[in-house]
């Protein structure tokens, strides 16, 4: 999902100083590519395949 992301130019989430982050590590060590997945806060989008039809929400 991060990889999609990435391509997308969707950030993850913001930092405390309002710049995008996006993965870093690709491993879930990190925890730059956190984003909320269908209601799940914190998710290592790293680590969660594609499906149709998820929701995800960063910020």
């Amino acid at each position: 999902m991060a990889a999609a992301m990435m391509l997308a130019g969707t950030a993850c989430h913001t930092s405390v100083s309002g710049e995008p982050r996006g993965p870093l590590c690709g491993m879930g060590i990190c925890m730059e590519c956190r984003a909320t997945v269908d209601g799940v806060a914190h998710v290592r989008t790293c680590q969660v395949l594609v499906k149709d039809g998820m929701r995800v929400t960063t910020g």
